[in-house]
């Protein structure tokens, strides 16, 4: 991590500022050349073929650009921007009666990015099934960025067990897929306790679970492809799920 404020980078953009501003003056672009390359930070070092003898004005500002943004990072904070950095504290999660399930999710890094967004959204458990793997995986663990550690989960075999299983705790069910008859998930008003289904990436859900979903939602497309990555797909329909209008009435 490098420490916006320091001497170094400071001292950099001095001298790089003022090679731009005498462009004919070989000592002054030299000095900033010679300081560049002897730098401790080797993102400055990689900064100094841009001011080697014979450098243009436009190449010297290419050298400018990148210190004059870190320099304006250290002027303004995050905190004064009002960005927030921070996770919440441990046991301050919005959890919800709003179940996924991952069915056959290939890619160790979609897998972990579930994990994420199912942390994200708050959803009380996130199933994995088939194939899908887990937080064992290296990869599953580090895109999850600690998710595995914050949302409840569990590995199942068939998703139709699991299905069945949802349906015995009073769970209402949703498919998400690309498929005749789906409804737009931004018009779903989501019956809760509920359960969304996601499947693999390339084939989706098999037909028979998703005939046995109690209502297929899909995102429309605006454009040529027909379907979104799986986890941008599962965060757009979570974002619906969760907005504040719909309000978390359970099953009678």
């Amino acid at each position: 991590m490098i420490d916006l404020s320091t001497e170094e980078w400071k001292e950099a953009l001095r001298l790089v500022q003022a090679a731009l501003d005498a462009p004919g003056d070989d000592a002054v672009r030299a000095a900033a050349f010679d300081y560049l390359r002897c730098a401790q930070s080797k993102r400055l070092v990689g900064l100094a073929h841009l001011l080697q003898p014979g450098a243009t004005p436009r190449s010297i500002q290419a050298a400018l650009v990148p210190l004059e943004r870190v320099d304006k990072r250290a002027r303004v904070t995050d905190a004064e921007m009002g960005i927030r950095t921070t996770d919440s504290a441990p046991g301050h999660a919005d959890r919800a009666a709003f179940t996924v399930v991952a069915d056959n999710v290939r890619s160790a890094f979609n897998a972990g990015g579930v994990f994420r967004t199912a942390d994200f959204f708050g959803a009380d458990r996130l199933i994995l099934c088939g194939y899908t793997p887990g937080p064992d995986n290296p990869q599953v663990k580090k895109t999850a960025l600690g998710a595995d550690e914050t949302t409840p989960w569990e590995r199942a075999g068939d998703v139709r067990d699991v299905i069945d299983r949802l349906h015995a705790e009073g769970r209402r069910v949703y498919a998400l897929e690309t498929a005749d008859g789906a409804t737009d998930v931004a018009a779903c008003a989501p019956v809760w306790p509920c359960a969304l289904l996601l499947g693999n990436e390339r084939f989706g859900l098999d037909p028979d679970v998703v005939a046995m979903a109690d209502e297929i939602l899909e995102i429309p497309s605006h454009g040529m492809k027909n379907s979104l990555n799986v986890v941008s797909a599962f965060a757009v329909a979570a974002a619906f799920f969760r907005a504040p209008q719909h309000k978390k009435e359970e099953n009678t």
